[in-house]
C-alpha cells in the first residue's frame, strides 16, 4: 500500500467505502497475503488522511465481509484460506495440510505420566489407575496454528512416546516406532465453545472467537484402542468434513 493516498471528496461514494475498496484491491492483487498484518489503525488513518472513526468503519465492512480479521490487542489481519480437515477412518493432519499444498507443522509442548480415570480409561478400555502418557501438541499450516491437542497413550505399549514423538512431531510415526503398523478412528465427538484463556494463547486466537472440539480414538487393525485425544480448532482456520463411506 502506498505511504500517502488521496481519497476523491467529490466522488460520491463515502470515505469509508473508498478505503474498503483499497484494501480490497490490495488483498487481491496479492499486496496483503493471507495472514498478513495490516498497517496499525494509526497508519492507516494517516495513508488515507481520515479520521479514525472512518477508518474503523471500513475495516468493519472487510471483516463482516470475511476478507480481515480484527483481533484486539493484535490488530488486524489478512483471513486465511479455511482449511478442510476430513476425519475419516484415517484422519492424519500432516497428510491433509500438505494435499491442500499447505506447509504442515508440530510441536510438543510438554508430556506428562497420568494414571486412566474417568473418560480417559474408558474410551482408552483400560482398567482404572493404568499409567498412560500424556502429550499436549500444537499442529499448524503455514506457520499458523490450527489444532491444540491433549493425547493419551497407554504407557506400557508406548514408553518412549514423548521421546519419539519429540523427535518426529507425528503421532503416526511415534506408533510405528512401537510396532503399531496403522490404525484407524473409532470415535469421533464434535461440540464447539468458548476457548479458554490457554486454547486461545496456545492457537493465537483471541477469547471471543469460539472453537471447534474433537474428542477422538484411534485403535490399531485390530480394534484395540492406542490413543484418546481431546483437540481443540481454530474454528475460522478451519472447516471439518466427514468422510462418508458409500456403496
Amino acid at each position: 500500500m502506498e505511504d500517502d493516498i488521496s481519497l476523491s471528496r467529490r466522488a460520491g461514494i463515502a470515505l469509508w467505502r473508498q478505503i474498503e475498496e483499497a484494501v480490497t484491491r490490495d488483498i487481491a492483487q496479492g499486496r496483503f497475503q493471507p495472514g498478513d498484518r495490516l498497517p496499525t489503525e494509526k497508519q492507516l488513518s494517516d495513508q488515507f488522511k481520515v479520521n479514525r472513526h472512518t477508518l474503523r468503519r471500513a475495516m468493519e465492512a472487510l471483516e463482516a465481509r470475511g476478507l480481515i480479521r480484527i483481533e484486539q490487542g493484535r490488530g488486524s489481519f489478512v483471513q486465511e484460506h479455511v482449511l478442510d480437515y476430513t476425519l475419516g477412518a484415517r484422519t492424519r493432519f500432516s497428510e491433509i495440510v500438505s494435499a491442500q499444498n499447505r506447509i504442515p507443522g508440530g510441536r510438543l509442548i510438554d508430556s506428562a505420566q497420568i494414571r486412566a480415570e474417568g473418560e480417559i480409561a474408558k474410551l482408552l478400555e483400560l482398567p482404572f489407575g493404568t499409567p498412560c502418557t500424556l502429550l499436549r501438541t500444537v499442529h499448524d499450516a503455514d506457520g499458523r496454528p490450527i489444532t491444540y491437542s491433549h493425547n493419551y497413550f497407554p504407557s506400557a505399549r508406548f514408553p518412549n512416546a514423548a521421546a519419539v514423538y519429540g523427535e518426529f512431531h507425528s503421532v503416526t510415526r511415534m506408533v510405528q516406532a512401537h510396532g503399531v503398523a496403522d490404525y484407524k478412528r473409532k470415535l469421533t465427538r464434535i461440540t464447539a465453545r468458548m476457548p479458554t484463556e490457554d486454547e486461545a494463547a496456545m492457537l493465537a486466537q483471541p477469547r471471543n472467537r469460539p472453537v471447534l472440539l474433537a474428542e477422538a480414538v484411534d485403535a490399531d487393525l485390530d480394534g484395540v484402542p492406542i490413543r484418546y485425544g481431546y483437540v481443540r480448532f481454530a474454528s475460522e482456520r478451519v472447516q471439518l468434513v466427514f468422510d462418508t463411506p458409500t456403496g
